[in-house]
């Protein structure tokens, strides 16, 4: 299925937010680990710039698979849950909104590129529910 132009300059621009900001942490992993709260970083199992690493890499698979176009919803579903993480543990700062802004296109990239075979799942689940409600 051919996707609109927005679709593809969304996923493009997304995909080199991921990047970039991967590369950005890889290069000052403990100036990034300190935007978690405390008590987030008390819970990590591994030390704080081990998981930043670990941050990186899945930012940075994220932003690839955007960039090559495969796996488009996969990509945007996991890059909407680190995002949910995120503003879980990072708490309310002057860069919130730019997450929240990332957050949301990655949703709107996951809709947009879900399997038809999925989407019919759902849709049909919905009309079920909806069905058990009348």
């Amino acid at each position: 299925m051919m996707k609109k132009p927005s679709f593809h300059i969304l996923r493009v621009g997304v995909g080199i937010t991921f990047l970039w900001i991967g590369v950005l942490i890889f290069k000052e992993p403990e100036a990034w680990g300190g935007y978690l709260q405390p008590w987030a970083a008390g819970l990590l199992p591994i030390p704080l710039t081990q998981a930043m690493l670990g941050t990186a890499i899945l930012d940075i698979l994220i932003g690839a698979l955007l960039l090559l176009d495969t796996y488009v919803w996969l990509a945007a579903a996991v890059g909407a849950i680190h995002l949910v993480i995120v503003l879980t543990v990072s708490g309310i700062t002057d860069i919130t909104v730019r997450d929240i802004a990332i957050l949301t296109a990655t949703v709107a990239l996951m809709a947009d590129a879900l399997p038809k075979t999925l989407a019919d799942k759902i849709i049909a689940l919905q009309k079920n529910q909806n069905n058990k409600i009348l």
